[in-house]
C-alpha cells in the first residue's frame, strides 16, 4: 500500500494516534499501531505503565508530520485502521515502542495480516520484544509503573495556596477554548492531578457548545473557533510550565500556562484572538503589562477581534499644569500655562462612595489628603480619554496626574482613599497603570488602610463662629491673642472676603482683609460687579482657594466677620491685591493693622504701573482732586472713629439737609436716614402701590427657589404685617429663615421664607434706589462697653427716631457706601452749632469726643470746644461712661 502523510494531533495511548490532514486541520482520523497493544489510561484507574507508555509515544510524535501505511483494519464497531509509522528521523513504529518495552505484541498478531511483508515485520517485532523483556524494559519491568491520577480537586483554593509561587510541570490534555483547558499537573512522578484551568489574564471568545439545560446548540462567538485552534495547535499534549496563581469565583484554578516560547496568553492576545481580563490582574502582578502590550499590538494592527478597532485620536500628550482646586478625592481643577482652567477626573479611580455607609465617612479625609498633596502644585497631566456625559454629569476628561514622579491616583489607592473602577471590556479610557492600581487596592484591602479599615474615621466638625455676632465676639477674643494662626481657605467670597477653616480650633469663620477695600464682584448672573470686582475675585480665587494660609485676627465687623491679615506663602495677601491694582487702601484700617506703610507702597506701585483700578491714573489730576476734596475721608463703620488723618483741610462749604432718621444701630450708633425730597416723595407713592400689589391674593406668590445672600425680595415686617422692600443678608437653610435688611428704612430682622416674596420688577431698586442712607455722628467715639452702648442707643433713638431733623453734612466716605458724617440738629430746639444732638449725646455721658481726630475734624475748633465743654460737664456729673471717674486717666 502507498504511504500517506499526516500531522499527529494527539496520542490516546501508547498504541493509538489522532492524525490530521496537513492541509486541513479539521480532517481527523485514528490510527493504531499494527500488531501491538499498550496499557490503557482509564478514569477509574490506569493500568500499570499506561501513562509512561503513552508519554513515550507522545514525546516522539505529537505535533510532527509523519508518514504512515495502513496494513489492515477491523470493520466491526468503529472502523479503526492499523498500520505502521515512519518518522522523519528514520525511526519506525511500532518497532521503536516495542524495543523500549512500552507495548506488547497482541496474542492474535499473526492472524491480522497474512501477507509476506507483515510476516517479516512480525518476526522482527518478536525479536525486539524478546530483547526488551530480557532487559526488563518498560512494561516488562518488575513493580512500579503505577501513577495515581486525581480528576477532582476537593479544595481548589487550598490547592492554589499550597502551590502558589511554585512552577508545576504539566501536560495539556485537552483544549476547551482559547482561554481554558484540561491540564495534567505533575506534582510528583507518581501523583498527578487532572483538572480544568483558566488561562490567567486572557478572555477568549467561546466556541460552539450545547446548553446542558435545554440541549440547544449555542453558536461560537466571533473568532472563538480560531482562538481554540490557535491554542490547540501549539499546546495540545505538549509539556508546559504552570504557575498556579489563584482561583476564580467559581472555584476554577487560574494559571499562567507557558510553553518553551513563553506565555500562551501573550501569543493569543498578540494575534487578536482574545482580550485582557482585569479580574486576573492582581494575580499576575507585573506580568500583566506584557499582556496589555500584546493586546495593544493587536489593536494597532487591527488583528482578529480588533479588525474594526478605531484608535483614539486627538488626545493631548503630557501637559504641565497647576492644581487650582480639589473638588473631590477623584476630581480636580487645573490651570495650564495659558491660564485656561479645566476639570479633570483621575483615571480609573473613584473617591469613597457617598452611597456606601462604610466608605462615605472617609470622603472628607480623602479630599483633604488630596488637597495637601496637590493644591497649588505643578503636575504633569496625561489625558487617557473622555467620559461621555451621563446621569447628570457633564463630559469630562480622565487623566493620569503625576507629581514629583509619583502617580497621584496610585497614592490615593495605596492609602485606602480611593477604589479602582472595574472597566467594561471595551472601555479603553483607563489608566495605563491600571494593573498597578488593582494590585495597590488589593494591598490596601489586606492592610485595612483608609476606607477599608473596620474603624470609622475621626470626624472633624467645624463650628461656624460668623453665624452670629455674639459667637464672633467670643471667638475673636480667643483668636486675637494668637499670631500667625494656621488656616485653610475653604471658599473665596470676593477679592477680600473668605471663608476659612481653622483646624486646631475646629472653627469656621468669615474673614475680611484689613487695611484695604476690594471692589465688589457680582454675586449672581443678574447682579453687576463694580469695576475690576470680578478680576479681584478671580485673582483671590486663583491664589488662595483651598490653600494653607496664616492669619492674624484684629477684630470683627458688625455682621460677625473677622477682620485681619491673611498670609499666603508668608506674604500679606492684601499687599498682593494692591500691587495688582485690584484694591485700594482703607486708611484707618491700614493704620490700625500696623501695615500702612507696606500697603501704601503696594498701592503706589500699582498706580505707577497703571494696573487695574489705576489703569487711567493721572498723578497731576489726583493732586488737584485732593485740594478740592479735602472734606472727603474714609471711615471705620464698626466703632465710628476717624479713619484718614492725611486730608488737607480747605474752606468748609455748609451742606444742610432735611432728613428723617429711620434706624439706630444698637452697637455702633450708626444711623439710617432718608434724605427728604423727591426720593421720599417717590417712596411714598411707590409704597402705596407696593402694599396694594401685595394685598391682592393673586400676588401671593412664594419664592420660586431658596433665597441667596444679596437677593432683593419683598418682606412682610413682623411688627405691622405690611410689605416692604428688603435685601437678604444671610440664610439658615436648615431653619428656612433669612436675615434681611429693609433697604428703605435700614432696620433688620430674621424672617421665615414664608414671609418673603419675589420683588416685582416695577418696584425694583432700578426703579427707585434704596432710600436708607448710612450716616455717622461726627466727632464722637462710641463706648466699648455693651451696657453703655445700649444706653446710648436708647437715648439716641428717643431723640431722633422717626423725626424730621436737619443734618449738617461734614464729610462723606466713598469707600464706606458713601456714608455721611453728620451733625444733627432739631430745628425746634437748636439755636446754634453748640446745640446739636451730637452735643447732647456727649453731655449725657453716652459718648466721648473722639481722641483721634481726622484732619477736617481738627479744623473745627469751634465745634470741638463746645463738645469738650459738654464732656467736662458729664464728667463732673458722673454721667454715663464717667460714673466711675475719668476713663482717660492712666
Amino acid at each position: 500500500m502507498p504511504l500517506s502523510q499526516a500531522k499527529v494531533k494527539s496520542v490516546l495511548s501508547g498504541d493509538t494516534l489522532i492524525l490530521t490532514s496537513v492541509n486541513n486541520p479539521n480532517q481527523e482520523r485514528t490510527l493504531s499501531l499494527a500488531f501491538v497493544s499498550a496499557p490503557r489510561i482509564r478514569r477509574e484507574g490506569d493500568e500499570p505503565h499506561a501513562f509512561d507508555s503513552r508519554d513515550f509515544l507522545r514525546r516522539l510524535v505529537v505535533g510532527k508530520v509523519i508518514q504512515f501505511q495502513v496494513l489492515y483494519n477491523i470493520p466491526t464497531g468503529v472502523k479503526r485502521d492499523y498500520g505502521i509509522v515512519m518518522l522523519q528521523g528514520g525511526q519506525k513504529l511500532p518497532q521503536a515502542a516495542i524495543s523500549e518495552g512500552w507495548v506488547k505484541l497482541r496474542d492474535d498478531a499473526g492472524k491480522k495480516d497474512d501477507s509476506e511483508e507483515s510476516k517479516a515485520l512480525l518476526e522482527k517485532l518478536e525479536l525486539e520484544e524478546a530483547k526488551a523483556k530480557a532487559d526488563s524494559k518498560g512494561v516488562w519491568a518488575e513493580g512500579g509503573g503505577k501513577v495515581e491520577t486525581s480528576y477532582e480537586i476537593s479544595d481548589p483554593k487550598a490547592f492554589a495556596e499550597e502551590n502558589k509561587g511554585n512552577t508545576v510541570d504539566g501536560i495539556v490534555e485537552r483544549v476547551l477554548s482559547g482561554d481554558r483547558m484540561i491540564l495534567r499537573l505533575i506534582r510528583t512522578p507518581t501523583k498527578h492531578f487532572q483538572t480544568m484551568v483558566l488561562v490567567a489574564g486572557l478572555r477568549a471568545p467561546t466556541t460552539k457548545r450545547t446548553n446542558p439545560s435545554d440541549g440547544k446548540e449555542q453558536p461560537a462567538e466571533a473568532f472563538g473557533e480560531e482562538a481554540h485552534q490557535f491554542v490547540e495547535q501549539r499546546l495540545l499534549q505538549r509539556n508546559v510550565k504552570v504557575d498556579i496563581l489563584g482561583v476564580s469565583p467559581q472555584g476554577q484554578l487560574v494559571c499562567a500556562v507557558k510553553h518553551p516560547n513563553g506565555s500562551i496568553a501573550e501569543f493569543v492576545l498578540k494575534a487578536g484572538l482574545g482580550r485582557c481580563t482585569d479580574h486576573h490582574s492582581t494575580m499576575l502582578g507585573g506580568e500583566m503589562a506584557a499582556l496589555r502590550q500584546a493586546e495593544k499590538h493587536a489593536k494597532n494592527n487591527k488583528l482578529g477581534l480588533f479588525q474594526g478597532h478605531v484608535s483614539i485620536k486627538g488626545l493631548a500628550g503630557d501637559a504641565e499644569a497647576v492644581v487650582t482646586r480639589v473638588q473631590t478625592a477623584d476630581t480636580i481643577y487645573v490651570r495650564n500655562k495659558s491660564g485656561v482652567e479645566k476639570r479633570i477626573s483621575l483615571s480609573s479611580v473613584r473617591q469613597p462612595k457617598p452611597t456606601d455607609p462604610k466608605q462615605s465617612p472617609f470622603q472628607a479625609e480623602a479630599k483633604e489628603f488630596l488637597r495637601k498633596k496637590l493644591i497649588g502644585k505643578h503636575v504633569k497631566i496625561t489625558v487617557d480619554g473622555k467620559k461621555a456625559a451621563s446621569e447628570g454629569y457633564e463630559e469630562r476628561e480622565v487623566a493620569t496626574v503625576i507629581q514629583h514622579n509619583k502617580n497621584i491616583a496610585m497614592m490615593l489607592v495605596e492609602s485606602g482613599y480611593a477604589s479602582v473602577i472595574r472597566h467594561r471590556r471595551d472601555d479603553d479610557d483607563r489608566s495605563p497603570y491600571y494593573d498597578n492600581l488593582l494590585a495597590a487596592e488589593e494591598e490596601a484591602l489586606k492592610e485595612e488602610r483608609g476606607m477599608w479599615s473596620p474603624k470609622p474615621p475621626g470626624v472633624k466638625t467645624y463650628q461656624d463662629y460668623s453665624e452670629t455676632l455674639q459667637k464672633a465676639k467670643i471667638q475673636s477674643s480667643v483668636l486675637q491673642r494668637q499670631k500667625k494662626i494656621p488656616a485653610v481657605v475653604d471658599f473665596v467670597k470676593g477679592g477680600s472676603r473668605f471663608t476659612l477653616l481653622i483646624p486646631r480650633e475646629n472653627a469656621k469663620l468669615t474673614f475680611v482683609l484689613s487695611g484695604i477695600r476690594a471692589p465688589r464682584s457680582a454675586r449672581n448672573p443678574t447682579d453687576t460687579s463694580e469695576p475690576f470686582g470680578q478680576e479681584a475675585h478671580e485673582f483671590a480665587n486663583r491664589r488662595c482657594m483651598q490653600r494653607d494660609v496664616e492669619v492674624d485676627v484684629e477684630g470683627i465687623d458688625k455682621v460677625g466677620g473677622f477682620i485681619g491679615t491673611l498670609y499666603i506663602n508668608r506674604e500679606n495677601f492684601a499687599k498682593l491685591l494692591l500691587e495688582e491694582g485690584l484694591a485700594t487702601v482703607h486708611a484707618y484700617s491700614a493704620e490700625q493693622s500696623g501695615s500702612a506703610n507696606e500697603l501704601y507702597a503696594a498701592e503706589q506701585k500699582a498706580k505707577d504701573a497703571r494696573k487695574g483700578l489705576w489703569h487711567d491714573y493721572d498723578p497731576s489730576k489726583e493732586a488737584g482732586d485732593e485740594d478740592e476734596q479735602s472734606n472727603s475721608t474714609a471711615v471705620n463703620g464698626t466703632n465710628g472713629t476717624s479713619t484718614n488723618g492725611d486730608s488737607i483741610p480747605g474752606p468748609r462749604k455748609l451742606d444742610y439737609r432735611d432728613v428723617l432718621v429711620t434706624y439706630v444701630d444698637p452697637t455702633t450708633l450708626r444711623l439710617k436716614l432718608q434724605l427728604i425730597g423727591t426720593g421720599t416723595g417717590a417712596l411714598t407713592t411707590l409704597m402705596s402701590s407696593f402694599r396694594s400689589h401685595h394685598s391682592s391674593s393673586q400676588n401671593n406668590i412664594p419664592l420660586p427657589t431658596p433665597p441667596r445672600a444679596g437677593d432683593y425680595v419683598s418682606a412682610k415686617f413682623s411688627e405691622d404685617g405690611e410689605w416692604y422692600r428688603a435685601r437678604i443678608r444671610r440664610n439658615d437653610r436648615d431653619a428656612k429663615t433669612s436675615e434681611i435688611v429693609y433697604v428703605d428704612y435700614g432696620n433688620e430682622e430674621s424672617l421665615s421664607w414664608k414671609s418673603l416674596r419675589p420683588l416685582p420688577q416695577q418696584f425694583s431698586i432700578q426703579t427707585l434706589k434704596a432710600q436708607a442712607q448710612d450716616a455717622i455722628l461726627s466727632f464722637l467715639q462710641v463706648p466699648t462697653s455693651k451696657e453703655y452702648q445700649m444706653d446710648a442707643a436708647s437715648y439716641l433713638s428717643s431723640q431722633v427716631l422717626d423725626r424730621q431733623l436737619v443734618a449738617s453734612v461734614d464729610s462723606t466716605d466713598p469707600k464706606d457706601n458713601n456714608a455721611l458724617y453728620i451733625t444733627l440738629f432739631d430745628p425746634k430746639n437748636s439755636e446754634g452749632v453748640a446745640e446739636s444732638v451730637n452735643a447732647d449725646v456727649v453731655g449725657e455721658g453716652l459718648a466721648m469726643v473722639a481722641r483721634k481726630l481726622k484732619t477736617w475734624e481738627r479744623g473745627r475748633e469751634d465745634v470741638l470746644k463746645g463738645l469738650r465743654r459738654r464732656e467736662e460737664e458729664a464728667k463732673e456729673g458722673r454721667r454715663g461712661v464717667w460714673e466711675y471717674g475719668d476713663l482717660t486717666e492712666d
